[in-house]
């Protein structure tokens, strides 16, 4: 069974229990379709001596040693990863472009008993619908920006909307990345490719009749792009303001980045490029100041002598309506956001 692939939603019920992915592994660390596994017919280094052979020998012979390597391998799958899957199981396969690789696998499977499907074009399909979606076309949802200065729980916020109901998109979360220079987490970012794969297909669960909350972001987030229909989208959008004193906002950023505090030197090696935006002996000072662990007023001065003079620029960049504005208080706590939660509601309904 062939499965052609015309938009995003031909993805979310598919009759399939499992998608394979049966590309070389450094094929699939960059991209993949969402929630496959890797079943290679050929590893890295295979796929690399096959298209040698191919290229310098003769296609009979890269097709007779390719033959050979694709039953190893797929006879390993079956023995292992696939070993305890029943009869009513159902994969669907994919390589590249939907040819020799997956056909091969597919082939082999459906001789065990099993029902295969094919995604026709391969991943290069799924990829050009992920294109068109992200850079080609206006994506139909619209947005409303949860906007202010650094520190004032702006993800914690997105977390206790979705709580409540709303649509959210977390574009940290899909790109890994809490946004500032000090941003980066514990697991690295995902590719470019991979993380506008996984932003489509959650548009693509959501209603478009009804508003997706999103943060403020920049257009890059970490070393990722956002796409271009979702950054059009996010100009253009209403925002909600968020605001809260600089002491409030210090001893939030000293439990947010909680795993920074307990590296000072990881947190020490990320300011180093602020000496390109601020003087020698600020930039030492706060080094200093994260060395003797005074952490909330390194959070304050941080706030107040750099990032809130360079939101406050971003901001003034574009026009936008401002549906209204929240105070989080003198505290930023799960009673806050949830206040807060519902304040962004009722904006959004009036």
């Amino acid at each position: 069974m062939k499965l052609t692939l015309n938009a995003l939603t031909d993805l979310r019920d598919l009759p399939f229990d499992t998608i394979i992915d049966a590309r070389a592994p450094a094929e699939f660390a960059e991209d993949h379709l969402p929630g496959a596994i890797n079943l290679p017919v050929l590893d890295d280094e295979e796929r690399a001596k096959v298209g040698t052979i191919y290229k310098q020998v003769s296609p009979f012979d890269a097709r007779k040693i390719g033959g050979a390597l694709v039953a190893k391998n797929v006879a390993r799958h079956l023995e292992e990863t696939l070993h305890d899957r029943q009869g009513g199981w159902r994969p669907l396969v994919y390589c590249w472009r939907g040819g020799q690789r997956s056909g091969s696998f597919a082939t082999i499977l459906a001789q065990v008993g099993w029902r295969v499907g094919l995604i026709d074009g391969g991943y290069k399909s799924y990829r050009r619908i992920i294109v068109k979606s992200m850079h080609d076309e206006p994506i139909p949802h619209k947005f409303i920006l949860i906007d202010g200065p650094t520190g004032t729980a702006k993800t914690d916020l997105l977390a206790h909307l979705k709580a409540a109901g709303a649509q959210v998109i977390d574009l940290e979360g899909i790109y890994a990345h809490r946004g500032s220079l000090l941003g980066a987490v514990s697991r690295p970012q995902p590719s470019q490719k991979m993380a506008e794969g996984d932003l489509a297909m959650q548009l693509a669960h959501l209603d478009p009749a009804k508003p997706v909350y999103v943060e403020a972001e920049s257009s890059k987030i970490g070393n990722r792009l956002v796409p271009p229909s979702v950054w059009n989208a996010m100009c253009a959008a209403p925002r909600i303001r968020v605001n809260a004193g600089i002491p409030a906002r210090a001893e939030y950023l000293t439990r947010a980045y909680a795993d920074l505090i307990d590296d000072p030197e990881a947190l020490i090696e990320r300011m180093e490029p602020l000496r390109k935006l601020q003087s020698r002996d600020l930039v030492d000072h706060w080094i200093e100041l994260a060395k003797v662990g005074a952490f909330s007023t390194l959070a304050a001065e941080l706030m107040e002598l750099h990032y809130d003079s360079r939101y406050e620029k971003s901001a003034s960049r574009y026009d936008y309506t401002l549906l209204g504005e929240i105070d989080l208080g003198d505290r930023i706590d799960e009673a806050a956001l949830t206040r807060a939660a519902e304040q962004c509601l009722g904006f959004s309904a009036g």
